[in-house]
């Protein structure tokens, strides 16, 4: 089956990636075209600007975290066919970066799964013709990958374009689409982890139509849909079976400046599974949507809204009470800091979060336990049973003081290194790894049947 697609890579992080994507899926939706935007890694923040550009939810793809075929379906659901539209996947890092050890999760193995046609995005600024070895060099790296095309990000112009792609397409057998020029009013700006989230960038809809307006200017959109409807055939993958109930549970998902990080997907499976999810605002709500039967509180910037989360004492105190009654809740990274006792920013300033667990969490100047790991569950919790385990992604500046916790995950990450994790109490799981519930399903699974379980008993002693 045809579905026309593109995924945009770059040479390294910082070449500007999610500008070049973002801006494309934003020329190509002013064309008419229904573009569906998907994200290679683990990342949340890119994904919201290309949902914030499209309309339409970003996926993530990710190869190490997800089996190759599990990547298939994903991507075959949510992909429009051939004259419905047109899929632009943003890469991560540079090309070939991703698992260490296995070179899965990087952009160039997700273009490989799915027969992508692959554009690189390389940083103009201040070459010439080394920019054909560079291209020659990414080019020829895997025997059996090659790139379909190069766009030229901060040039100075469209002289000095002309100047690198004659380079690039005579010395490296490269075809260029085009360029963008150097422009800090496009340009968007970063904090500790990646790109400030778009739900916090004030006129974003002007940066985005400036990007718009210099891709329509300077890349080659005819070439570029061309190449899309060209990538070959797909065949439809195996259907993934999933075990659903008409029996629904309303689960609170937070959702606002300080948790937003989600992948669609994993809320999606939640969804098919019989959880309604109810958001609310941990920020500005002063109490909890009624009849809830669970509690699902994803990462984010708790460290950045710490003010406003402490200041909304009715809410914590009504968190902390629904909790210790009983409710089953699954709190990630931020969620876990915000179910903490104390979060303390980086300026030292301390914060009462929701004091659930006694433990506080301290913001540090650098990254904890980095990377992908695999998670094995060393006793019973809300996303299942001791001996489950599922592949993640960790990525937090906090780390956990107070009480030595019986800690419920063995995280694992390289033949050397694994560490514990994850605090439990009642029917409470809050831990530091992301997880995308397609690499384990179970696991959602049992997290919306411990709700259900959950609504059933309180109905019962009702």
């Amino acid at each position: 089956m045809k579905k026309p697609r593109l995924l945009i890579a770059g040479a390294h992080s910082g070449v500007g990636k999610t500008s070049i994507s973002s801006g494309l899926m934003a020329a190509l939706t002013r064309r008419g075209l229904s573009v569906q935007p998907f994200k290679v890694g683990p990342d949340y923040i890119d994904p919201a600007f290309h949902s914030f550009v499209t309309g339409h939810q970003s996926r993530n793809l990710d190869s190490w975290i997800l089996s190759e075929s599990m990547i298939r379906s994903l991507f075959f659901l949510n992909a429009p066919s051939a004259g419905d539209g047109i899929s632009i996947i943003e890469g991560v890092m540079g090309l070939f970066d991703g698992h260490v050890q296995s070179g899965t999760g990087s952009s160039a193995h997700v273009a490989q799964i799915l027969s992508a046609p692959t554009i690189l995005v390389v940083n103009g600024a201040a070459m010439s013709r080394s920019i054909a070895a560079l291209v020659h060099g990414y080019d020829d790296f895997l025997p059996n990958f090659k790139l379909s095309g190069v766009i030229i990000n901060k040039v100075k112009g469209h002289s000095h374009y002309n100047l690198v792609r004659d380079f690039v397409e005579r010395e490296a057998g490269v075809k260029c689409y085009g360029y963008l020029a150097q422009n800090m009013d496009m340009a968007l700006e970063s904090r500790h982890l990646g790109l400030v989230p778009s739900i916090e960038v004030d006129g974003l809809s002007t940066r985005l139509s400036l990007l718009a307006k210099a891709v329509e200017e300077t890349l080659d959109l005819d070439g570029l849909i061309n190449l899309a409807e060209s990538a070959p055939d797909l065949d439809p993958p195996s259907a993934v079976e999933i075990k659903t109930t008409p029996s629904r549970v309303r689960i609170g998902l937070a959702s606002d400046s300080a948790f937003n990080f989600y992948y669609q997907d994993g809320l999606d499976l939640l969804t098919s599974l019989g959880a309604d999810l109810v958001p609310f605002s941990p920020i500005a709500d002063k109490c909890l949507p009624p009849d809830l039967d669970g509690l699902y509180i994803g990462g984010g910037f708790p460290e950045i809204f710490a003010a406003e989360l402490m200041a909304n004492e009715p809410l914590r105190a009504e968190i902390r009470e629904t909790l210790e009654q009983g409710l089953p809740a699954y709190a990630e990274c931020g969620g876990l800091m915000y179910l903490s006792q104390r979060l303390t920013d980086l300026e030292g300033h301390k914060h009462w979060m929701v004091g659930f667990f006694p433990q506080e969490t301290i913001m540090t100047k650098r990254l904890q336990n980095f990377g992908y790991v695999e998670v094995g569950f060393e006793r019973d919790t809300v996303l299942g049973p001791a001996g489950s385990s599922i592949r993640a992604h960790e990525f937090h500046h906090s780390i956990i003081e107070g009480p030595d916790p019986d800690f419920a995950l063995n995280i694992h990450k390289s033949k050397n290194r694994s560490w514990k994790g994850g605090l439990v109490k009642n029917n409470v799981l809050a831990a530091y790894p992301h997880l995308h519930f397609f690499a384990n399903p179970s696991l959602a699974v049992n997290f919306v049947s411990a709700c259900r379980n959950h609504a059933e008993s309180r109905k019962t002693s009702g």
